[in-house]
C-alpha cells in the first residue's frame, strides 16, 4: 500500500492594534479581498450563508495567476474562519487552513494565518515552491490587514463599491469584445493614451495604460484582468494612484428583462493618510469617496457607452 503525499504545516502571525471585530469582518467578507490583499485578483461567491460558503479565488502566486474553488467555515462567535480547497492548482495536491483572531488587550489583536498543505509527488522544489509561495502571499494579507485596520477608520468607511450599469444598443458579446480588446483602446476611448495588453496565460491578461482623467491628470496603470468569455472580464490594479491602497473591478455583461446590458463594478480601499495631499486641507474621508466614485466611475461609464454601440462581430 502506498503512502499518500506527506502532510506538511505553516503558521504566520501579526500582532495588530486594533480590536478583532473589524479585522475579521474584513477577512469573512471575501467580495473585499481584491481590493485588500495584494495577491488576490478576483474572488466569487458560489453558494453559500452566513455559517459557511463556496467561493472560488483568482490569485497571484509566486508571480503567476492561479485559481481554487474553496469551502469556508464563518464563526464570528469564535472569531475564526476556515477554509478547505475543494479544487486545487498543481503542484498543490490538497491545501486548507484557518483565520484566527486572539484579543490581547490593550486594543490589540494577534491574527494566526494556518495552513495545511499536500504536494503532488512530494517533489522538493515543489514543496519548496509552495512553502516561498505561502510565506510570501501570508505576509501579505496580514500586513494589508494591518494597514486598513490601523489606519483609524472604520474599515466599512474606506472600503466600499460601487456598480454602473448601461443597456446595450448591439449584443452583450460585443461589449464583451470591445472591453476584451484592451490593446485598441487607444484608438476607441478618448481617455486612453496608449496601452501594451500580454495575454500571460490563456484568459489571463497584462494591461498597463495610460489614462486621462476629468480633472486633465494623466496616470499609468497596471493591471492584471482574468477574462471569462462571454460574461464577465476581472482585474486587478497592480499599481494604484496615491489614494487608494487597492482597487478591483468587474466588467459583465448578459442578458436581462429589458434587453443585453453591461455593468462596471469597483472595489476599492482609500488611503486616508493621502486625503489631506491629494484634496486639499480639510478633505475627508467621505470627500475621497466621492471624488474616486466620480473619477472611476466616469471613465468606466465612458468605456461601457462605446461599448454599447458595438455590433456583433463577424464570424
Amino acid at each position: 500500500m502506498t503512502a499518500g503525499p506527506r502532510p506538511l504545516r505553516a503558521e504566520h502571525t501579526r500582532v495588530v492594534h486594533a480590536p478583532p471585530g473589524p479585522l475579521y469582518d474584513l477577512v469573512a467578507d471575501v467580495t473585499l479581498w481584491p481590493a485588500v490583499f495584494g495577491p488576490t485578483v478576483h474572488a466569487r461567491r458560489l453558494e453559500g450563508g452566513r455559517d459557511g460558503e463556496r467561493i472560488r479565488l483568482w490569485a497571484t502566486v509566486n508571480g503567476r495567476v492561479s485559481d481554487w474553488v474553496s469551502r469556508r467555515t464563518l464563526d464570528p462567535g469564535r472569531l475564526t474562519v476556515g477554509f478547505e480547497q475543494e479544487v486545487s492548482s498543481a503542484p498543490v495536491a490538497s491545501m486548507g487552513g484557518e483565520w484566527l483572531f486572539r484579543e490581547l488587550g490593550g486594543g490589540r489583536t494577534e491574527v494566526v494565518l494556518r495552513h495545511h498543505f499536500t504536494v503532488v509527488d512530494d517533489a522538493p522544489a515543489a514543496v519548496s515552491w509552495v512553502q516561498e509561495a505561502l510565506d510570501r502571499n501570508s505576509a501579505a494579507e496580514l500586513g494589508a490587514l494591518a494597514r486598513i485596520v490601523e489606519t483609524g477608520h472604520p474599515p466599512r468607511e474606506i472600503v466600499f463599491s460601487f456598480t454602473d450599469t448601461l443597456a446595450l444598443a448591439g449584443p452583450a458579446e460585443a461589449a464583451y469584445e470591445f472591453v476584451a480588446r484592451a490593446d485598441l483602446w487607444p484608438e476607441r476611448l478618448p481617455h486612453v493614451a496608449g496601452v501594451t495588453l500580454t495575454e500571460t496565460a490563456p484568459g489571463v491578461q497584462d494591461l498597463r495604460m495610460e489614462t486621462a482623467t476629468v480633472d486633465g491628470s494623466t496616470h499609468t496603470t497596471h493591471s492584471v484582468r482574468v477574462c471569462r468569455r462571454p460574461e464577465w472580464i476581472a482585474y486587478k490594479q497592480l499599481r494604484t494612484p496615491e489614494l487608494l491602497l487597492g482597487h478591483s473591478g468587474l466588467w459583465t455583461f448578459g442578458e436581462g428583462p429589458d434587453g443585453p446590458f453591461a455593468t462596471a463594478s469597483h472595489t476599492v480601499a482609500l488611503n486616508p493618510e493621502a486625503v489631506s495631499r491629494v484634496l486639499g486641507a480639510d478633505r475627508t474621508t467621505a470627500d475621497a469617496r466621492r471624488h474616486v466614485r466620480e473619477l472611476l466611475g466616469h471613465n468606466s461609464r465612458t468605456t461601457l457607452a462605446h461599448a454599447a454601440e458595438r455590433e456583433a462581430p463577424a464570424r
